[in-house]
């Protein structure tokens, strides 16, 4: 089927892009409360299910042995901003297991704050893999080994281990099957797999709560679900919407943007997931459909979402001349 469009970009009177995806909310015992779109194509979540790939941490008891807190917790389900308070919680995760940067198999990249990414080239410094922004996830990945008492290196391999154990940690809370047809390797190095929406949104939705679970399991995700919503700044950083999306809900959703368009969210006290992938890649248009869902699921906070269900288009000189826009009829289907 073909998607429908969910976000329009004006400029002046007229429409200029059109973005088309799918949408899913489902409760933890499977029911559809919203689909939009086709729901059943298995997409790559990529960066958006890094907390369910938190959960062996956790369970493993690494968490626990190495001293990690709310902020580590946070750091491990991130895509930071390389700011240097990512980088120095990433290096403290990697001191307490008593490893160092060349211990990371992520690769590296410039920081994608601004700011900072400003300050290396200032200082003549390149890039390391601290501030790639999936260094807090490697990190624990890192801790599951060591916790393990087995080798680390090769920890990227889908037969290492640490990946056997977060494939089933995926597998158990979205229900999917995770073959070879659906498997691929992430930007940092690690395997990915297809996942149709509303089997993604069913794992989101059983990770804010529990159901469905077994209670060790319950537990590593209550106690990730928290750290994220309690350390947002470190889930994504300055500016980001990840971060201020959990500040604006204070507690009431952990949220997840992930590569090519697709955005997650496990909405505790409502009991749902929400899976949302666009069909072009554009974060752009991701970050307003996660609005207008949360616009629709929690209505009181319609205005404080407004910022990104109407994101203005600007000129180089700041003056407003359109908006990226939600098609908010879409968001009061049924299944």
């Amino acid at each position: 089927m073909t998607n429908p469009v969910l976000v329009e970009v004006t400029r002046g009177s007229r429409v200029e892009s059109r973005h088309r995806g799918a949408v899913a909310v489902v409760d933890p015992r499977g029911k559809k409360v919203l689909l939009v779109g086709d729901t059943s194509e298995p997409v790559f979540p990529r960066s958006a299910v890094k907390a369910i790939q938190a959960l062996p941490m956790v369970e493993s008891g690494a968490a626990d042995a190495f001293g990690f807190r709310a902020r580590e917790l946070a750091l491990s389900q991130a895509s930071h901003c390389g700011e240097p308070e990512h980088v120095a919680g990433v290096t403290a995760m990697l001191t307490a297991v008593g490893l160092d940067e060349t211990a990371l198999e992520c690769g590296a990249h410039a920081p994608t704050h601004a700011g900072s990414a400003a300050e290396l080239i200032r200082r003549g410094r390149p890039p390391g893999q601290l501030h790639n922004n999936c260094s807090g996830k490697h990190a624990s990945f890192l801790a599951v080994a060591r916790q393990l008492g087995i080798d680390h290196k090769g920890y990227v391999a889908p037969t290492h281990e640490v990946q056997v154990r977060v494939t089933e940690a995926l597998r158990s809370l979205t229900g999917a099957a995770h073959g070879p047809e659906n498997f691929a390797i992430d930007g940092c190095s690690i395997p990915t797999h297809a996942i149709p929406l509303a089997d993604l949104a069913l794992g989101f939705a059983r990770f804010g709560t529990g159901i469905g679970l077994e209670r060790l399991r319950a537990e590593a995700a209550h106690r990730l679900y928290q750290a994220a919503v309690s350390e947002p700044f470190y889930v994504a950083g300055t500016g980001r919407m990840d971060t201020e999306l959990m500040k604006l809900l204070n507690g009431a959703a952990l949220t997840k943007t992930g590569a090519e368009g697709v955005y997650c969210a496990a909405l505790a006290g409502l009991g749902l997931g929400v899976a949302i992938k666009v069909d072009d890649g554009a974060s752009r248009a991701a970050e307003a459909i996660m609005a207008a869902a949360i616009a629709r699921l929690l209505p009181e906070q319609a205005e404080g979402v407004r910022r990104w269900t109407h994101a203005p288009v600007v000129t180089r000189r700041g003056a407003k001349v359109g908006e990226v826009r939600a098609l908010s009829a879409h968001f009061h289907a049924r299944p």
